[in-house]
């Protein structure tokens, strides 16, 4: 029997995506960019994911190119993936604001493996996406632009249901980002997913924008993910 662990990591191998994009934006696929990528990723969900538990799934929107564009591991910047995972990566470093907001969170829901034993996070376009400026690439949400997002739909829904096939509780899924909920209502209206959705405030928005009020945030979360 394959281990939650060993599909996800199948998973991450085989993703690509090959679809063409609106003028301007590109997908940046952390696996083959970076050969260490690959390596770290198989550690840590080896760590944390070896057995076949059911899980609960939290659904980001895409990654950026500073978190899990790098570790391939979501809202996991090269600073917790090393200080609270355990897990180093020499060939980068970074640092994401979402990430900092998130392992805070995990810090008070009982550590690392008690979550990521609960819990499965990823997105349902599971790679980076960048807008190309006339100052360098900016990270990209799939919805920032109607073309784009019709672009990566069809790819969304196969992703969200080979998300579910490694073992996800489909009765609830927590969707992070109002925005972003309102588009994965859609995929779920025409894909039949998911029974019921929790939408919760994105971690970037909660770090950059309501750090006073990050505790209370915290709280939210953690009721949420542990009723």
């Amino acid at each position: 029997m394959k281990t939650f662990a060993d599909k996800v990591i199948e998973f991450n191998k085989k993703l690509q995506f090959s679809g063409e994009l609106p003028d301007g934006f590109e997908v940046m696929n952390p696996y083959l960019d970076n050969p260490e990528t690959m390596m770290v990723m198989e550690e840590f969900y080896h760590k944390y994911y070896n057995d076949q538990n059911l899980r609960k799934f939290i659904v980001g929107i895409n990654p950026s190119r500073h978190g899990a564009g790098v570790t391939g591991l979501p809202f996991t910047d090269t600073k917790r993936l090393e200080a609270v995972c355990g897990i180093q990566m020499n060939s980068a470093r970074t640092h994401e604001v979402s990430s900092v907001f998130v392992y805070d969170m995990i810090a008070q829901y009982g550590g690392a493996e008690e979550f990521y034993k609960d819990m499965y996070i990823n997105s349902p376009f599971p790679l980076a996406i960048v807008r190309k400026t006339k100052t360098g690439l900016l990270n990209a949400n799939y919805y920032d632009d109607k073309k784009l997002f019709e672009a990566v739909k069809d790819f969304m829904i196969d992703s969200l249901k080979k998300h579910i096939s490694l073992g996800v509780d489909t009765s609830e899924v927590f969707v992070l980002g109002k925005k972003n909920s309102e588009f994965i209502s859609k995929l779920n209206e025409e894909a039949q997913l998911f029974e019921r959705m929790t939408v919760l405030e994105h971690p970037r928005y909660i770090q950059q924008y309501k750090t006073k009020e990050k505790q209370l945030y915290i709280d939210k979360y953690i009721l949420a993910l542990k009723k």
